[in-house]
């Protein structure tokens, strides 16, 4: 796809977050946004998948981490022909499929993940045994950055390094705020590249996780490292982002837009609930 492409499949995500989110009354549409543009480059142009055929051999795998932004990974999941778009006005309601957090019973799905640092820790385990059974499958995981201050992370960090998984890339979705408030007044983050340098990791730093440009440029250096190391991405981005009045605001990190708020948020993205 060309980058025009990629960002019409953006705002359609974008959308579906807002409209999925208003329709369960409950979830995370700050996060979610925050990655959409993550994950619509790791959907339509990065990652080699067949959603004709989700447990194709030597698939690309994806694991998000941040469990609590499902909402992005199931609307690009059904803007990539997974399941039916229809789908997606029933999250988080009861016989259906698409729970609050990242399920198995969603095609396309690898892992269950939620509890922050361990979809991290799968990717590894994910990404170790692709080496150990010869797949030539990459492992690509998203985490919060709220989510590095889980002492899990670095052990999973750690293990990467140790095993020199270069199949494995992360990207720390880095929009500054976590449900309590904002990460350097929480519990600082920083430095992310130089904690993973320290535990044997190559890194990139993105300056607009939201500009597809910088995004794919990205991921064609980290596949390109082949230096027996995991590559990190951090990436800067915008908790909201698209819609002005969630942008930056922690409060929408647990939050549904009710019906004049998912109106408007709908009327800035050009779409309808």
């Amino acid at each position: 796809m060309d980058i025009k492409a990629l960002q019409e499949k953006a705002l359609l995500i974008r959308q579906d977050i807002i409209r999925s989110t208003y329709h369960a009354g409950s979830g995370h549409p700050g996060g979610s946004l925050s990655v959409t543009e993550i994950v619509t480059a790791l959907y339509f142009e990065v990652m080699n998948i067949d959603p004709k055929d989700p447990k194709m051999p030597g698939r690309d795998k994806f694991v998000l981490s941040k469990g609590h932004a499902a909402p992005a990974l199931y609307s690009a999941l059904a803007e990539r022909g997974y399941f039916d778009r229809a789908e997606l006005v029933n999250l988080r309601k009861l016989e259906h499929m698409l729970q609050g957090h990242p399920s198995l019973q969603v095609p396309g799905v690898e892992i269950a993940t939620g509890s922050l640092g361990q979809g991290f820790s799968g990717a590894v385990g994910f990404a170790l045994a692709n080496r150990l059974n010869k797949d030539p499958g990459q492992v690509y995981v998203v985490l919060g950055d709220g989510e590095l201050q889980e002492g899990l992370v670095w052990e999973a960090a750690m293990a990467a390094g140790h095993y020199h998984l270069e199949n494995l890339i992360a990207v720390v979705d880095h929009n500054g705020l976590q449900i309590d408030g904002r990460n350097d007044e929480v519990m600082t983050v920083n430095p992310i590249d130089k904690k993973f340098e320290s535990f044997g990791w190559n890194t990139i730093n993105v300056a607009d996780g939201h500009d597809f440009e910088q995004l794919l440029d990205a991921f064609a250096k980290a596949k390109a490292f082949a230096n027996g190391k995991p590559t990190c991405i951090i990436a800067e981005t915008h908790k909201g982002h698209g819609v002005s009045f969630m942008e930056d605001q922690v409060g929408w990190h647990g939050k549904a837009p009710n019906r004049e708020q998912a109106e408007a948020a709908m009327k800035e993205l050009g779409g309808e609930l």
